[in-house]
């Protein structure tokens, strides 16, 4: 049996498959670069106005006279008439500058009777709220780096640009096996013995808080045929994620089944709690992740190891670890982790009641994984421990 640092060793040296995509916008939006973006285009594309007012030559003119208004050009139009000394043009925010121009006074500090404009700002000086062409990006310069996050502002940023697909990092493609005789469907008539299926919704809600749709969703039966006929389906898919019989009990089926689907162990078993009886391992470029039926420690070996997974597809990080301390002491035995649901408060955090595998009580309303270490007995309060942020 290994212990929780070298399961996450060993994952990250089978996570060596990088696939990179190309695609618009906003379906790169939250992804991470894979090349570096290049400007096609100066932005600004042209000298521009930076607020409503009036353009002219600050050098041309004699700061005696009115100026003369000669015309007006609205935002989005271009006019290609040389403005003379001594002449304005009324302009607007985002507006070209004409020739022979160079500044913008604003509207608030003129006076204009009929075409006469009288100029009232002594502060001002040449050049004056004018955004040079190019001032943000010119064309050929590196816009954005590879490694760097997509936000929504990055993507407006390369819109404005005139960038419209990206290469990205590829999300991998995820497939879910549970498994177990006695699960319901929420739809079913709940009858003795049975329970109603609550780990593939988890593992869907999960995925899809890191913006991945599982590709296939299957419960089937503890029956080896099915099983294995399930795996097999399943293969094709970046990860495989399974619930349930991977313990050793009569009918936990599922290392046996994977054996014979082809897929090699890398590791069964982890000196952890919840989620001791963790399998995974790995088909051609295929990773499988067998976890623990019972509803805790499915999500616990989620957010500590498949997440860790799809950040090497995404080169993204995930849930962030931090460190707080204790709000009170905590005592465990020596020789396992622990990953407990805790609650974080005014820098510091509470170790939540109900931390059996099989309760999602304290998991519902918990905000953080806390990590307590292998050879760790007891923890005092104020102590500092880890802990992993999950929302």
């Amino acid at each position: 049996m290994i212990n929780v640092k070298e399961a996450k060793e060993l994952i990250q040296e089978n996570c060596s498959t990088l696939k990179v995509v190309k695609l618009p916008l906003l379906e790169a939006n939250g992804s991470i670069l894979a090349e570096p973006v290049y400007a096609v285009m100066d932005t600004p594309p042209f000298h521009q106005s930076a607020m409503d007012g009036y353009v002219f030559s600050f050098e041309n003119w004699d700061k005696e006279s009115d100026l003369k208004v000669i015309g007006e050009i609205q935002t989005g139009s271009y006019s290609n008439t040389i403005v003379q000394p001594n002449e304005a043009v009324r302009i607007y925010t985002g507006a070209p500058i004409p020739p022979g121009t160079d500044t913008v006074v604003m509207q608030e500090k003129v006076n204009r009777e009929g075409n006469a404009l009288q100029i009232l700002d002594a502060a001002l000086v040449a050049t004056a709220n004018v955004r040079p062409q190019s001032s943000q990006t010119q064309k050929g310069e590196l816009a954005l780096q590879s490694g760097q996050l997509l936000t929504p502002v990055a993507i407006s940023f390369l819109a404005g640009i005139g960038i419209n697909k990206v290469s990205v990092f590829s999300k991998p493609t995820v497939s879910i096996i549970v498994t177990g005789k006695e699960l319901a469907g929420a739809d079913d008539e709940i009858s003795e013995g049975k329970i109603f299926e609550s780990n593939s919704i988890g593992l869907i809600a999960a995925l899809q808080q890191l913006g991945i749709d599982p590709v296939s969703v299957e419960v089937v039966d503890d029956v080896e045929e099915e099983i294995e006929k399930s795996i097999t389906n399943q293969l094709s898919s970046d990860i495989l994620i399974l619930t349930g019989g991977v313990s050793v009990g009569d009918y936990d089926l599922v290392p046996a089944s994977l054996e014979k689907c082809g897929v090699q162990k890398i590791f069964h078993k982890i000196k952890q709690k919840p989620g001791k009886p963790f399998y995974f391992g790995r088909h051609n470029q295929t990773l499988v992740f067998a976890l623990p039926g019972n509803p805790a420690a499915v999500m616990s070996c989620f957010y500590e190891y498949v997440v860790q997974a799809i950040g090497s597809f995404t080169q993204k990080e995930y849930f962030k670890k931090i460190a707080l301390p204790l709000t009170e002491d905590f005592n465990k035995k020596a020789g396992l982790t622990f990953f407990l649901k805790g609650k974080i408060g005014d820098n510091n955090v509470t170790v939540l009641n109900n931390q059996e595998s099989y309760k999602l009580n304290s998991f519902a309303v918990a905000d953080c994984l806390i990590e307590f270490d292998e050879e760790g007995e007891y923890f005092k309060k104020g102590d500092l421990v880890n802990l992993r942020m999950i929302l």
